[in-house]
């Protein structure tokens, strides 16, 4: 029987050979010898440029925001104690969207640097809004409470982002490219900027596995037991916000990853948050980078945006997690 461990390293394999197939594939056929040599050994010709210049970022990125989308879907369904959440359902990533959609329109932003800091902010809010509406009233927030109070705040974004977009041609065109969710146009620039956010959300998402499986047992066992339920739900928006903000200001919204992927982690691992949240870390960046490599394979001369294929590999999966009743509760 294969242990934990073991799994997690074979993952980890996994995601090294994705990675290097990521840096491998793309639109310009470049042998895999010529590949391995000008990684290691740049030479300033076309073939390095493009490795170390496009392919090399790209991937790192793909590395990071797979990660971010990963976890942030798995802290959204372990606070929430709702098997179908994730940022996009709750509408955090539709929060950061609209805080880019204000940062193009009314501020003059122009680039992805710029664009994280509303992308923040608009996550922020959106969690904010979202959490007062479904605790509103003498109950607490439960899942099927915030869901409908994500529901009706994307639905309202939804209609500001489309509004503003329409009267403004020129936002609209700038938009419309960073909407589809993609990992192309990103270089080292961009990784450097969000990396320290993607660290400390990282970081913060795997401290809060002890109180997560804590609060897995219901608030009145978590408070006898000596948990901070309060502070570990604060601590997982903060870390949510990070992720989520960060991801979608540097790629665009890209669904599904932080819906599917923490379902197969506990396929293979059971609930402990323990194990949930690495195998998350690791197999999330396979799914995104797989798919960006997959989108520039089937695509060529052109591509396909990651978010579109993200759509297409997590919409069935979406749909067979409504249908598995076992995967209803957390």
């Amino acid at each position: 029987m294969i242990t934990r461990t073991t799994g997690l390293l074979v993952a980890v394999v996994a995601l090294g050979f994705v990675v290097l197939t990521g840096i491998w594939l793309g639109t310009k056929d470049i042998s895999f010898l010529e590949t391995w040599r000008v990684l290691w050994h740049p030479d300033g010709s076309p073939d390095s440029i493009i490795i170390h210049d496009y392919r090399v970022p790209r991937t790192i990125l793909g590395l990071l925001v797979g990660a971010a989308l990963g976890l942030s879907g798995a802290l959204m369904q372990a606070l929430t104690r709702n098997p179908l959440a994730d940022p996009g359902l709750l509408g955090v990533s539709l929060g950061a969207s609209s805080g880019v959609v204000v940062a193009i329109a009314f501020v003059g932003v122009s680039g992805v640097l710029g664009y994280v800091w509303f992308a923040f902010v608009g996550a922020a809010i959106a969690a904010v809004v979202v959490y007062l509406l479904g605790s509103a009233g003498r109950t607490l927030a439960t899942p099927e409470r915030l869901v409908l109070a994500g529901a009706a705040v994307t639905a309202v974004l939804y209609a500001f982002n489309t509004a503003v977009l329409l009267v403004d041609p020129r936002a609209f065109n700038q938009f419309r490219f960073w909407n589809a969710g993609s990992l192309a146009g990103r270089d080292y620039d961009v990784v450097t900027a969000l990396l320290p956010f993607l660290a400390v959300g990282i970081a913060l998402a795997l401290a809060l596995a002890r109180p997560l499986n804590v609060l897995a047992l219901g608030e009145e066992m978590s408070r006898a037991l000596g948990a901070n339920v309060g502070r570990t739900r604060i601590a997982g928006a903060v870390a949510v916000t990070l992720l989520c903000g960060a991801a979608t200001a540097a790629a665009g919204p890209i669904g599904f990853v932080g819906l599917a992927v923490p379902h197969v982690a506990r396929l293979i691992v059971g609930p402990d948050q323990r194990w949930v949240l690495p195998y998350t870390l690791v197999l999330s960046p396979i799914l995104l980078i797989g798919s960006d490599t997959l989108g520039r394979v089937i695509g060529s001369p052109g591509e396909v945006q990651v978010g579109i294929v993200t759509a297409f590999v997590g919409a069935p999966v979406f749909l067979a997690l409504c249908r598995r009743r076992k995967l209803s509760a957390l």
